[in-house]
């Protein structure tokens, strides 16, 4: 068999970074792990190919070599999706789908052949051996969840590395909380399974010897969800990793309660960890008893924030507006508390109700499903319909996306988290790249930017108070461009 694996395109998102990416002259943040996993499950004797939209066009020569096509998606990538997959029909090729978007909207689909869904581990091999008999069915599911153990190794050399500015590693599934809107438990289940201390050393080490050393994410839901096993065997082993390594900075996703482990944050900094995404969601406590999110009840937020910061974590953070409780004035809640928290990537979403959420099934029951989702977190749309009225959630979330990114509170934002960020070691690597970018923000920031102003008082800020921070100033700066550019793609700015 001769099998192409296809990654639709994503459209220009908060999170693609698609405009801060050309300053160091790569195409898309890190390759699909999930389509370079299931590659690794089928058999070895089969040929693989994979095709990254995000990268490459796909040529009508790949579609003609291929025996079979595979496509994965997320929601965001619907629309490029459908399209792949009318393309790849009219030549006549058989298509197995998978990926969150097959979830829930497997049926939307009728040109696809065959839907591998859930844990591919579980389900993929039922299809492999139904089609060597010659009767592969159309769909296939299961509703148990797969031992990390099982995972193999992903097949990295499909992958053309250079065109990426991270990759991409997991270590856990699952998440033993329950937000309302939140589909990841649903998918795959509130017990965090794990893979072993070898597993991701094994993966890393692969990594490496292919020449990366640039960010890798790690990309669990929530990283801390056995932290006992992060203690006492995967962050000694990543410490004694990076041991004689250069590079190699790791990204994760976590929950504000790792701000109540000071341990915990010391040895992720020790381990290379540099940034974690938190879901902060809102500081209006009945909003968050609504989405059930009781982590993050009755806390000092804006402290754990800090407290993550002095560890030498950046925090990256998510916000929701648009929920049942919120008030009036939660708007210029969420503006006061990024500023002050010192939050530069702050992603701030209108309350979307993903299909298999507990939000989606009460929005449904209560006749407030306007539409499908768009995927995007923060393109300024909802598929419900919010109790503050359509109108007054988008005034509200306009001026919100507005004010955030416009310079003078941006630049703002960005002195406040370096005078607070107490990094274990540099933040920034510097290479060929990072220097291109640099005298890159110095064209299009600090010479033809309208916010040269803000550029390069940062610049002397920074240069005066913390001179050994300027790469990652100049990092925030260029991500500063990016969210504007897609402020204004979205008609926010």
């Amino acid at each position: 068999m001769k099998i192409l694996m296809l990654y639709p395109e994503f459209p220009d998102t908060f999170w693609s970074f698609r405009h801060a990416l050309q300053f160091v002259r790569k195409k898309s943040s890190s390759p699909p792990l999930g389509l370079i996993t299931i590659a690794a499950l089928l058999p070895d004797h089969w040929e693989k190919r994979l095709v990254d939209l995000n990268i490459q066009p796909l040529l009508d020569w790949q579609i003609a070599w291929a025996d079979m096509v595979f496509i994965s998606a997320m929601v965001v990538q619907r629309k490029s999706t459908q399209e792949l997959v009318e393309r790849c029909k009219r030549r006549g090729k058989t298509i197995v789908a998978g990926g969150p978007l097959f979830l829930q909207e497997w049926e939307k689909f009728p040109l696809v052949d065959h839907f591998i869904l859930n844990e591919g581990e579980l389900t993929l091999p039922d299809f492999i051996h139904d089609l060597g008999m010659g009767t592969p069915r159309r769909l296939y599911q299961s509703t148990e969840f797969a031992e990390m153990s099982c995972s193999p190794m992903p097949m990295w050399e499909l992958v053309n590395l250079k065109r990426y500015d991270s990759l991409s590693i997991q270590y856990s599934r699952g998440c033993p909380f329950d937000c309302e809107f939140c589909n990841i438990t649903a998918m795959l289940g509130h017990k965090p399974r794990t893979k072993s201390a070898s597993q991701i050393l094994a993966e890393l080490d692969q990594m490496y010897q292919l020449g990366w050393r640039r960010n890798i994410f790690f990309v669990d839901d929530n990283f801390i969800g056995n932290k006992r096993q992060l203690k006492e065997e995967i962050l000694p082993a990543l410490i004694e990793w990076r041991k004689g390594k250069t590079g190699c900075s790791f990204v994760t996703e976590a929950s504000i309660n790792l701000a109540d482990d000071p341990e915990l944050m010391e040895m992720m900094a020790a381990a290379g960890f540099t940034q974690v995404f938190v879901g902060i969601e809102t500081t209006h406590e009945a909003s968050l008893v609504e989405c059930n999110k009781g982590q993050n009840r009755n806390r000092n937020l804006l402290e754990s924030v800090h407290r993550m910061l002095k560890k030498g974590l950046q925090v990256m953070g998510g916000f929701i507006v648009g929920f049942d409780h919120d008030p009036p004035e939660v708007f210029d809640m969420q503006i006061d508390f990024i500023q002050r928290a010192g939050i530069v990537t702050a992603m701030v979403g209108m309350l979307q109700a993903i299909g298999g959420t507990r939000l989606y099934q009460r929005m449904e029951s209560e006749g407030r499903i306007h539409h499908d989702t768009t995927g995007d977190n923060a393109d300024g749309t909802t598929n419900i319909i919010p109790r503050m009225g359509v109108e007054s959630l988008r005034a509200g979330y306009s001026q919100v996306m507005s004010q955030l990114y416009e310079p003078e509170l941006f630049y703002e934002r960005v002195k406040t988290c370096l005078a607070l960020y107490e990094p274990v070691r540099a933040p920034v690597r510097l290479g060929w790249d990072e220097i291109h970018a640099f005298f890159r923000s110095i064209w299009l920031l600090g010479i033809v930017g309208k916010d040269r102003k803000y550029y390069w008082d940062l610049f002397r800020w920074v240069l005066k108070k913390f001179p050994q921070k300027l790469p990652l100033a100049i990092t925030f700066s260029i991500y500063g461009y990016h969210f504007r550019a897609v402020n204004r793609q979205n008609g926010l700015i």
